[in-house]
């Protein structure tokens, strides 16, 4: 069976994001870029799919993007996948572009079970493995907590508003992981050197045009400096008419 990961090159969530100068994306300048860290759950589950099924099996990583983003593919070759590929492109696309363009390479690769993160930090779309599924005619089981595959047929535990879901399916199949699903391994020296000597095939991504314009960006405001009205009961007729007149909540 051939296994596709999906995996995106995101800025840590550590790190300070400005906004360019065009208004309208992040400042890459000084920002530190990382493997999507729920993507790295669903490279786990999918080594651990592979280690269930046997060695016939292959996990291949797919992401769209620039060189740079050749650093996430070799963690998960570090972690263990068989192989990555680099879908390239420097333009920024919608989700419907990206998942456009995982889809086709999934389809060519032959891929009949597709892992991806529930979401990236970044944008945090939570769209494009239901995107990729619909695109493909597949199953799709999102926000998946814990999974079971016997031949053909999956059962998934998902998380609802409130609770749990347990639902089955069939392959082929594209399953968004959750925190909590596995713990994901640590790459051995071992294996970051073997993955030094791992394929990254490099192509074109499919042309795809944006559904979607990013129009403008804007950090959150920054917080109003407080203020103390008192002491003792006596600052509460004050306190309720600044929560009535300037903070609205009453």
């Amino acid at each position: 069976m051939k296994i596709a990961v999906c995996v995106s090159h995101v800025p840590d969530t550590a790190t300070k994001v400005k906004i360019g100068e065009d208004g309208k994306s992040i400042d890459p300048n000084g920002v530190t870029y990382v493997i999507n860290p729920y993507d790295e759950y669903a490279v786990e589950e999918a080594l651990k799919t592979k280690e269930k099924i046997g060695d016939d099996s292959e996990v291949i990583i797919i992401t769209l993007g620039s060189d740079i983003s050749k650093e996430s593919i070799r963690k998960a070759l570090a972690m263990g996948a068989d192989k990555g590929v680099l879908l390239k492109e420097d333009n920024q696309r919608d989700s419907f572009g990206i998942a456009k363009a995982l889809a086709e390479e999934i389809k060519s690769q032959g891929c009949e079970l597709v892992f991806c993160g529930k979401q990236s930090v970044d944008y945090d779309n939570s769209i494009i493995g239901q995107l990729i599924a619909e695109l493909l005619g597949y199953s799709c089981v999102t926000v998946v907590v814990e999974l079971t595959i016997d031949v053909n047929k999956l059962t998934a535990e998902r998380e609802i508003e409130g609770g749990k879901e347990i639902v089955e399916s069939e392959l082929p199949a594209v399953i968004t992981t959750q925190k909590g699903l596995n713990e994901p391994r640590y790459a051995s020296l071992k294996g970051i050197m073997t993955a030094k000597k791992k394929t990254i095939e490099e192509k074109p991504a499919v042309d795809s045009i944006n559904l979607t314009e990013v129009l403008r960006m804007h950090l959150p405001p920054s917080k109003q400096t407080g203020r103390i009205l008192g002491t003792d009961k006596s600052a509460v007729p004050e306190l309720v008419k600044l929560l009535r007149e300037e903070a609205k909540v009453l």
